[in-house]
């Protein structure tokens, strides 16, 4: 029986065919010249081209990798969960993208960092290859999560990360139906420390997080690591009680002090039209939370595996 690996390279994949190539060339020039035992685990995340295909003869040929094939597309965080669960990494697992936006050569350096005592080596991106509007979008929103956060979620920092076997252990004990695994991460503790590189443009293919998909994320991350949609709307409404009696008292001090009767449909018209819309928004942000609670409820399994090759060398 050989011995448990020391370190798991944990990777989803949707429709990473073009870049696939690449990916396995570095990942295996990496573990050809460390002196670390590395796994593989490559999830396919409902691929649609022949990623799968792809990942099955490499697991099937090399015992280095394990597959790890989804029975449909889960989204990116919950591929990533699944890898995570499947690794088997006895020092921790190293997880990136397949797209080689986050360079596999990294790994000694956060390895180092991670026997100095840390158990998260986080990616801090100093410089990102999107375009003007997503890299501004990226920017405002990681400040504007930090600031309203009751957790202290670093600045400009992704799912790439070498995290320790102990801290995986305690992420694949957490349920969470929506996640945001770099907030998950930061709110497990222990010594955790950034490492700056610059970013990689895509190796090939595009960008499978769509727009809805970035929000989406956006929004866990606000409603899963934030009291602070609630505590606005309450502090709105009483904004908005103060405003009226304001209103109420001119009112009434016209109308016994200077006979006078604020009239105008405009007016009223403005003040439904506001209040109705705060009271909406109220009712939005409490749904988010609700339809959290609601999916949470189902306890349904987060995802499922179709198929899994397991490397047996280290069975």
């Amino acid at each position: 029986m050989s011995q448990i690996p020391q370190i798991s390279i944990v990777a989803p994949l949707y429709n990473e065919s073009e870049s696939f190539p690449m990916l396995i060339q570095r990942i295996n020039a990496l573990m050809d010249s460390s002196p670390i035992s590395i796994e593989v685990v490559l999830i396919d995340d409902g691929s649609k081209d022949d990623t799968a295909l792809r990942i099955r003869q490499l697991a099937l040929t090399d015992e280095r990798y394990h597959g790890v094939f989804l029975s449909r597309n889960h989204g990116h965080q919950l591929a990533l969960t699944a890898g995570i669960a499947a690794a088997r990494g006895s020092e921790a697992l190293f997880v990136i993208d397949g797209d080689l936006q986050d360079p596999p050569e990294l790994l000694p350096d956060f390895y180092k960092l991670l026997k100095e005592g840390n158990d998260v080596v986080y990616a801090v991106r100093k410089k990102r290859k999107e375009g003007f509007v997503k890299k501004m979008g990226y920017h405002f929103f990681y400040r504007i999560l930090r600031s309203i956060s009751y957790v202290e979620i670093p600045l400009d920092s992704g799912d790439f990360a070498l995290i320790s076997r102990r801290v995986v252990d305690v992420l694949n004990k957490m349920p969470e139906e929506s996640r945001y695994l770099r907030g998950m991460r930061s709110w497990i503790g222990f010594k955790q420390v950034g490492f700056e590189y610059e970013r990689d443009a895509r190796a090939a293919g595009e960008s499978k997080y769509s727009f809805k998909q970035l929000f989406q994320l956006a929004y866990n991350g606000i409603f899963n690591f934030s009291e602070f949609p609630i505590k606005f709307m309450s502090r709105v409404g009483v904004i908005a009680i103060l405003i009226s009696l304001f209103y109420f008292i001119v009112v009434v001090v016209k109308k016994m002090f200077f006979a006078q009767v604020i009239e105008g449909f405009t007016s009223l018209l403005f003040v439904i039209i506001l209040f109705s819309g705060v009271q909406l928004l109220a009712l939005g942000i409490i749904g988010e939370y609700v339809l959290r609670i609601f999916f949470q409820s189902k306890n349904r399994p987060l995802f499922i595996i179709k198929e899994e090759i397991v490397n047996r060398e280290y069975i």
